[in-house]
């Protein structure tokens, strides 16, 4: 791989872009929004007054979504979830899984998968 390439690379996962990208491009298209450059500029600053926290991030689910979602995982009712099927929730979402925190043998509970995705 030619330096320059590798350089561009390394850019774009300090700088995280990817992951916002198609974060961005998820909202577009959970909102289908009728202007989706205003949208997007918006969804932009919220981004911004969210670091600063001086806002609320933008999220694509509601917690009634993340609920559903986590109900989904948890069939037999137990109240948590394994860290196997955090991760493939989190894959499915979209969302990176290189950070996680939680041994093998953590249970996550809904309150917990509430906060982290």
């Amino acid at each position: 791989m030619a330096a320059g390439e590798e350089q561009s690379r390394d850019y774009l996962r300090r700088h995280r872009l990817p992951e916002l990208l198609h974060r961005l491009g998820a909202l577009l298209l959970y909102h289908r929004p009728e202007r989706p450059r205003e949208f997007l500029i918006q969804a932009l600053e919220r981004v911004k007054a969210g670091q600063r926290a001086e806002g609320e991030y933008p999220y694509l689910m509601d917690e009634a979504n993340l609920a559903a979602m986590f109900s989904l995982l948890d069939v037999v009712g137990q109240g948590h979830v394994t860290p196997a099927q955090y991760r493939e929730a989190l894959k499915t979402l979209g969302l990176s899984t290189e950070d996680l925190q939680f041994g093998d043998d953590v249970n996550i509970t809904l309150d917990v998968f509430k906060e982290e995705v």
